[in-house]
């Protein structure tokens, strides 16, 4: 199959909290990937004068910044988990915005691969059209829990309200190109993970 027509292959890598997204883009960055991650992306948004800022301020008050002009990250938590309401607006804020930015870092990529981490893909919509494939990091709901709670010291409680917050496991993997099963081992991952980056390079022939 001949390359994209943008010249690089763009792949959106997801999963849920826990799933092992990071280590699975770490080795694809190992292997020649060029890695965009829009929550680097969200966060320099709401940075003091990111792109974020203004529209967030005149949309949800100033109480909802620091006094640095950053966004007030549990603040606006707490507002987006007891309000949906509240969600649907940040979301109608951030999302274009990560979308533009990671689309252009894409355009700027030199590799012949470029990888967006994009956890929320299923929740934020408008991804497919902008990538070739979707890539899942998929593994058990209950070992997600179990690794977030090692990794962050949450309560189990707070972990679960997360994951319902997320989308579900199926209907991630509905929307599949690619599945990266990260149930066993880190050393199995990395092997899966060369597996379809070989796969990717002979099928798009870079």
């Amino acid at each position: 199959m001949t390359p994209p027509p943008s010249g690089t292959l763009r792949v959106a890598l997801t999963g849920g909290i826990g799933s092992g997204k990071s280590a699975a883009a770490a080795h694809l960055e190992r292997l020649g990937a060029a890695i965009v991650d829009t929550d680097l992306i969200s966060h320099q948004l709401t940075a003091p004068h990111g792109a974020a800022i203004a529209p967030i301020a005149a949309e949800f008050g100033e109480r909802f910044l620091t006094a640095e002009g950053a966004l007030a990250r549990a603040a606006m938590r707490d507002e987006v988990f007891a309000n949906p309401d509240a969600r649907r607006r940040l979301e109608a804020i951030l999302h274009p915005l990560i979308r533009q930015h990671a689309r252009e870092a894409c355009e700027r990529a030199r590799e012949a691969c470029c990888v967006l981490v994009v956890p929320l893909l299923v929740e934020s919509g408008g991804w497919r059209e902008q990538v070739d494939r979707v890539c899942v990091v998929d593994c058990p709901q209950e070992m997600q829990i179990a690794r977030v709670i090692a990794r962050n010291a949450l309560p189990q409680e707070q972990v679960r309200a997360m994951l319902a917050a997320q989308a579900s496991r199926p209907q991630r993997l509905d929307i599949a190109d690619d599945v990266i099963d990260n149930s066993t081992s880190l050393a199995a991952l990395h092997q899966q993970v060369e597996t379809l980056y070989a796969n990717w390079r002979q099928q798009y022939d870079f």
